[in-house]
């Protein structure tokens, strides 16, 4: 019994040792700039005994009293197999998990379990060699665990008092090995953190312990408060009101923000808004935004519409960009709100908000199957109308993946669009595309691929293929006269970097169309979430709604928002505050697109940025984040009955 628990604790050492040395291979340049090689081999013992302990514990406890028994010894090899075998799964896991995300597996992991179909489906079609590979070595990770902990036969029983000490000594020493410290706090993944690249941080763990630690931190995940630090709501809310330049004598006594916006344009009939969220185009393959020049069609938007230079994404997942871009919603530690239960319905969406008080239609239409992380049930809960995904689309020509391609979307939305003429109502369509996503599929015969065709940077070319065909054809429709267009990405395709907060891979295109749009470029720094309180001015509906967004035709905001894993990063001018998790804020200056230096904490950017991070939490808890319902604001601010004449 005492081989068996020792082959355990030493095959599993072995493990994490081994694949951790690998990864530090493989990512020396990154370790050698943090200088990272011994805090990563001190902080992954640290780490890794605790694993082990957590495991080994409850046998080695029991073994001085059963390790006669023999069901007791074929459970303890199930059991040691069990969490052998996990263990070499996530660490195969690990390295493709790095390349997409520049972390080991953390609650991202665990949410994209929950869409199988779509997941496997991608492995299979872009990553079959990898697949391959990584099942070979699982397999002989699973005929190893037979020969390391099984075949083992029952001993004689020692005295009592003999195994009285030994399971005192067993405990003590698995509640030093799994507590890692004798300090207040036990063992987290900031305990073994040590530079400022969250890479190389995230080495110092095992990734059994990384997602395991992820989905038990997800307790604490409704709460920002928990992690970054606590504020009176008074003061939180006085704090975020100012930075949205909100007059808090116009504003509810119940919801904070919740105000009255005066449109900046004032046409006879509200305009049409059709918002395009083009998937994981990121600044860096867009000429006009120093990025590589792989997208001639954007570029030339940009010098057609008001585009933006400096606008940042709010995170790195979809639904961050769809919350922060329907919602106006900032992000926050906690998963996005198209997931969390009372956010399912009542929660505000500029739909629920032109629905209500101009009459507008609205719809969302995506390529792929709308119920992927929950969209579909958010939004026909909060406001739209009408949700058309992949099922319903109308001769499409090419599907991969993650659904129907970019041209088959534009196809579709161009056919609504025209269809919408014979409405009495305005329509604001919120329209997704999937192309440019992992395993990069695209019809063939549009583009020129270079290089391997399979690329991101292929698909980038292709999703700006159909995006400029699709506005050459909309120039000519009828609707191009009386709609404003929003062209945004949802997130880069990677986001990665030694940095707290990779800035650079935050960085996103963002652009206004439209026939009484003038060309300009705008070099203010925005967020994803000034973008819908901007829509609504343009399309001259003047709204009451909860919205901390700037209207960009009246205000400067000068500061941006982004949640990265479990760290926040808020941006003001060139100053980047971060917030980590039960750690002091630091604060940087901002010098060029990846480079920072560190500078003296400012209090009042410290609070400020503390009041943006938990305020998200706060309004979802209360129910607050809701639309306009009558009689909500005070007495002289109550929406006329004909807002779009207001001055």
């Amino acid at each position: 019994m005492r081989i068996q628990l020792i082959t355990f604790i030493v095959a599993l050492f072995a493990l994490f040792t081994l694949s951790r040395l690998l990864l530090m291979t493989w990512q020396h340049q990154r370790v050698q700039q943090a200088k990272g090689l011994w805090p990563i081999l001190l902080g992954g013992l640290r780490i890794d005994l605790n694993q082990i302990a957590t495991y080994a514990s409850v046998p080695a406890l029991l073994m001085p009293w059963l390790e006669n028994s023999t069901l007791f010894l074929a459970i303890t090899a199930t059991w040691f197999t069990f969490w052998w075998l996990l263990s070499a799964f996530m660490e195969i896991a690990t390295p493709q998990f790095i390349t997409e995300y520049d972390t080991r597996p953390n609650r991202l992991f665990v949410e994209y379990l929950k869409h199988p179909k779509e997941v496997f489906g991608m492995l299979w079609r872009g990553y079959k060699g990898v697949l391959a590979g990584g099942l070979l070595l699982f397999g002989l990770m699973a005929a190893l665990a037979n020969s390391l902990f099984f075949g083992y036969g029952p001993e004689q029983l020692g005295p009592v008092w003999l195994r009285v000490i030994e399971s005192f000594c067993y405990t003590l020493l698995s509640f030093l090995c799994i507590r890692g410290t004798l300090k207040k706090r036990p063992i987290n993944p900031s305990t073994v953190a040590f530079a400022g690249d969250g890479l190389v941080n995230s080495l110092a763990l095992n990734s059994i312990y990384s997602l395991l630690y992820a989905i038990y931190a997800m307790k604490y995940e409704m709460s920002a408060e928990d992690v970054y630090g606590k504020m009176p709501s008074d003061e939180m809310n006085r704090i975020v009101r100012e930075a949205a330049g909100i007059n808090a004598a116009q504003c509810s006594d119940t919801i904070a923000t919740m105000h009255r916006q005066i449109a900046d344009h004032h046409p006879v009939t509200p305009r049409n808004i059709v918002i395009i969220v083009e998937e994981s185009l990121g600044a860096q393959y867009v000429k006009t935004l120093g990025g590589e020049c792989l997208t001639p069609n954007l570029d030339r938007l940009y010098r057609e519409g008001w585009g933006f230079l400096r606008a940042y994404a709010t995170g790195t997942r979809s639904v961050r960009g769809l919350e922060a871009l329907s919602a106006g919603f900032p992000p926050t530690i906690t998963q996005s709100v198209f997931k969390l239960p009372n956010a399912q319905t009542g929660f505000f969406t500029i739909a629920e908000a032109l629905g209500q008080q101009y009459n507008y239609h609205s719809r969302f239409l995506y390529g792929g199957e709308a119920h992927f992380d929950n969209m579909k049930g958010f939004f026909l809960g909060n406001g739209f109308k009408e949700v058309i995904d992949s099922p319903s689309f109308k001769n499409p020509q090419f599907k991969g993946t993650w659904g129907y391609s970019d041209e088959d979307m534009f196809n579709q939305l161009d056919r609504l669009l025209q269809e919408d003429g014979s409405r009495d109502q305005p329509v604001v369509t919120l329209a997704f595309s999937v192309s440019n996503h992992s395993p990069w599929e695209y019809p063939t015969g549009r583009i020129q691929p270079q290089g391997e065709p399979a690329s991101v940077e292929n698909t980038v070319r292709y999703a700006d293929h159909a995006l400029g065909q699709f506005f050459e054809n909309a120039k000519t429709r009828d609707y191009w006269q009386n709609t404003v267009f929003l062209v945004v990405a949802d997130h880069d395709s990677r986001v990665f970097g030694a940095e707290l907060i990779p800035l650079k891979h935050f960085h996103i295109p963002a652009l206004l169309l439209g026939a009484d749009i003038k060309p300009r470029l705008d070099e203010r720094i925005i967020s994803q979430i000034d973008l819908p309180a901007t829509l609504l001015s343009l399309a001259g509906a003047s709204c009451v709604h909860p919205m901390i967004g700037h209207d960009l035709s009246r205000q400067t905001p000068n500061r941006a928002m982004m949640q990265y894993d479990n760290r926040y990063g808020y941006l003001k001018a060139d100053q980047l505050l971060v917030l980590d998790p039960h750690m002091q804020p630091q604060q940087f200056t901002y010098l060029a697109p990846d480079i920072f230096q560190r500078s003296q904490l400012d209090e009042a950017l410290a609070n400020e940025a503390l009041a943006h991070a938990i305020w998200p939490f706060s309004v979802y808890r209360d129910k607050s984040y809701k639309a306009f319902t009558s009689n909500i604001l005070p007495h002289g601010a109550e929406v006329p009955d004909n807002p779009s004449v207001v001055a």
